[in-house]
């Protein structure tokens, strides 16, 4: 059975940083993909970042781009998401995903989704 669990949500403030992490199980972690989404409160989920199986490329929403960073440690089975310079419309449940196709940015193409982690960003 397939597992992922989040952790490393929490209340900042802006400007802060704060790293996701989220920890797999069940399957062979280096031979999917990975992607974290996030959904804030009346809004559609929404792709944030995806990286490939060897974390060779990845894969970021423009509203991101430049401020996180998307990684993965394939011996601890773990992918990590690092925020910076937060904001408050980055609020938002955020989740991770793993997937066996390339098309990282389509919430559709993820099989397995963890619970999610709350990110709070106070103005």
């Amino acid at each position: 059975q397939v597992q992922l669990i989040e952790s490393g949500g929490g209340l900042v403030q802006a400007g802060a940083s704060l790293r996701l992490s989220c920890a797999a199980s069940g399957r062979t972690f280096s031979s999917y993909a990975m992607g974290w989404f996030r959904q804030a409160p009346g809004k559609e989920r929404e792709f944030v970042a995806g990286v490939t199986r060897s974390g060779g490329s990845t894969y970021y929403a423009d509203s991101v781009k430049g401020r996180f960073t998307i990684s993965r440690d394939n011996a601890k089975n773990t992918v990590y998401l690092q925020m910076t310079s937060l904001k408050p419309e980055d609020a938002a449940v955020y989740y991770c995903a793993t997937t066996g196709q390339n098309r990282l940015g389509t919430d559709a193409a993820y099989d397995y989704w963890g619970q999610g982690t709350q990110v709070t960003v106070s103005s």
